[in-house]
């Protein structure tokens, strides 16, 4: 069988979905892999360097596009790349079937088979493909890294002949797998934090990395059967809000990490808020591309309120896409694996078994 991948628009998304570590893997399991000229090339992987490890190189996208029997990518294709693609081919990536509806129509209408593997089901035995959570954990990490390059003032307690310099408070919003990177990533390079949550399972976790969790008196656990956060309560609202009012006006950085799958982000630092936090003080919003979590936030822009910086990125992923690579890379690999008969050489979708059942869109 053949795998192939073609590169996403580079303005957008600098990831591959096929790393060299994994050609090996691949070979190993009877594939010949097919990849546009130049896929690696912005990541320091040249062509000759595929080439040595058995893989095809093509200068025709449409090639690649019509003859692979699975297609991996990091997001949906383009309406003119769907065209070029024929009956009964596999495509599997971060589809967002929320989003891209009717790209999916089109393609189902050509029997493709099409697996978003946002859509994992978070049991154990996915965990190795879990390219949620394999790509917050980096996201988290950066957003720390980026809103202390914007902080104009030192991270650590530093005591010095002329002086202390006190520690950097920082505020977490949002203990998923981005917010708990969060945590102890500022919790390592010296900060003060504090971390908070709607699912109450998270304040073992934010206080086992070295931080402080933000409780609402009377909380209820918000946090759905697949582990994630939903929707609160308008009293639950109301009283994180009085929390939150309270607790900002002391923060210096704070690091926005609360999504909703499917949904606009909500909106949880208001304008009130951040009139009343200290001048100088950062807030580096990850939901950005989904509206953001505080009522300024413009993907791609900083925008100062008060003297606070509000900033987010559509994808902060580019700014570590070797990283966020090899772990894509190998989340897709797992799933394929899962996927793949061996004996008969071809793909299984053996609706019974529950990852695939639940990234499958019918």
């Amino acid at each position: 069988m053949k795998i192939g991948s073609i590169l996403e628009n580079q303005n957008l998304e600098k990831r591959i979905a096929i790393t060299p570590g994994l050609v090996k893997k691949y070979i190993t399991l009877g594939f010949e892999i097919n990849l546009i000229e130049n896929y690696g090339t912005h990541l320091g992987v040249t062509d000759e360097q595929f080439k040595g490890m058995g893989v095809k190189i093509s200068k025709d996208e449409s090639e690649i596009l019509s003859s692979s029997d699975i297609i991996v990518q990091l997001g949906m294709l383009s309406d003119d790349k769907i065209s070029k693609m024929r009956e009964n081919q596999t495509l599997i990536g971060v589809l967002n079937p929320y989003k891209n509806k009717e790209q999916l129509v089109n393609l189902a209408k050509k029997k493709i088979n099409l697996f978003s593997l946002e859509l994992l089901p978070r049991i154990t035995r996915a965990q190795s493909m879990d390219i949620l959570s394999s790509q917050a954990n980096l996201a988290g990490y950066k957003a720390v890294i980026e809103s202390f390059a914007n902080f104009e003032k030192a991270i650590p307690m530093m005591m010095t002949a002329a002086g202390t310099v006190p520690a950097a408070k920082v505020l977490v919003v949002g203990a998923g797998v981005a917010g708990l990177q969060a945590v102890a990533t500022a919790k390592r390079m010296g900060a003060i934090v504090f971390g908070t949550d709607v699912r109450m399972a998270s304040k073992e976790q934010v206080e086992s990395l070295g931080g402080k969790f933000l409780t609402v008196d009377g909380s209820e656990n918000m946090e759905t059967e697949g582990g994630y956060a939903k929707e609160a309560s308008e009293e639950f609202k109301k009283k994180q809000e009085e929390l939150l009012a309270d607790t900002l006006k002391k923060i210096d950085i704070v690091v926005c990490t609360a999504l909703i799958p499917g949904k606009k982000a909500p909106i949880i630092i208001k304008d009130h808020m951040i009139s009343n936090m200290q001048s100088g003080s950062v807030i580096y919003d990850l939901a950005a591309v989904q509206g953001g979590n505080t009522a300024f936030t413009e993907a791609d822009k900083i925008i100062e309120k008060n003297g606070v910086k509000i900033m987010g990125e559509s994808n902060i992923l580019n700014k570590l896409p070797i990283s966020a690579s090899n772990l894509y890379a190998k989340n897709v690999f797992n799933f394929i694996e899962n996927l793949y008969d061996k004996d008969q050489k071809k793909i299984n979708i053996n609706l019974e078994d529950e990852i695939i059942s639940k990234t499958l869109i019918k």
